[in-house]
């Protein structure tokens, strides 16, 4: 018998993986969205960029309906600070808005193990942060090289997650039970399959989704985000009756 997405998540404990992808983090709280509305809780969560941002959000005890509403509420004037520098944004106003927002300032404080990857400009590789300050790690992992300016800490320049982890598995352990929501690449409908098959990392005990139709926000049209987190939503609680292969699960 074949078995479903709802079965596979309810089943054992999982860690919930986020990738990165500029402005997915809007995506990704639907999809938060839709697991708390099944009563669903992962055991432990992992994100990059976009997906550090949701994730840490949520793991810092945030639920998903209030960071939706932060999110909904958000306008570019929140986090554009242009400053000369190695990127147009200093990223002050992101992170006096992560101190704002965040019920838990620490790591050890979060509600499940979190785990954060950043790539490190001054060791040249990733780096996976899962203690100490939570603002700084969240802030990095989506400071996008050459529109925000790197975060120092420790004497180190730390950016954008992304770089070399997207699918934010660096942590991730080997047969580790692992649900992990890709935002893809915006490609043709054309080549949608082919990309999908590239892109999607595969591993023993990964399922993946994808949801084929988002909208791309971007500081300029954050609306696209809003439309985001309701097709997330509703993409989510469709995959749940979705069979589970090696495959990701794609929804329209």
């Amino acid at each position: 018998m074949t078995q479903r997405l709802r079965e596979w998540l309810t089943e054992a404990p999982f860690t919930l993986a986020l990738s990165s992808g500029f402005f997915g983090f809007y995506a990704h709280a639907g999809v938060l969205h839709a697991l708390e509305q099944i009563g669903v809780t992962p055991r432990r969560i992992t994100g990059s960029s976009a997906g550090a941002l949701a994730g840490g959000s949520w793991a810092a005890g945030m639920p998903a309906r209030g960071l939706i509403e932060e999110l909904r509420a958000l306008v570019r004037s929140d986090f554009w600070d242009p400053s000369w520098g190695p990127g147009l944004l200093r990223g002050e106003l992101f992170r006096e808005r992560l101190e704002r927002i965040l019920p838990v300032h620490a790591f050890e404080a979060c509600r499940v193990p979190l785990a954060i990857s950043v790539f490190d400009m001054t060791a040249r590789r990733t780096q996976v942060v899962s203690s100490g300050p939570l603002v700084p790690a969240i802030q990095a992992s989506c400071s996008v090289p050459l529109m925000f300016h790197p975060v120092r800490v420790n004497g180190h320049a730390w950016v954008d997650g992304g770089v070399r982890d997207r699918p934010a598995l660096a942590s991730v352990r080997p047969g580790e039970r692992v649900f992990y929501h890709h935002i893809a690449s915006r490609l043709p409908s054309s080549q949608l399959q082919a990309a999908f098959a590239r892109d999607v990392p595969r591993r023993e005990g990964l399922v993946s989704l994808v949801c084929a139709s988002l909208p791309r926000a971007d500081p300029f049209n954050l609306e696209a985000g809003h439309r985001a987190i309701d097709i997330a939503t509703a993409a989510m609680l469709r995959a749940l009756d979705a069979p589970v292969s090696a495959l990701p699960i794609v929804v329209p």
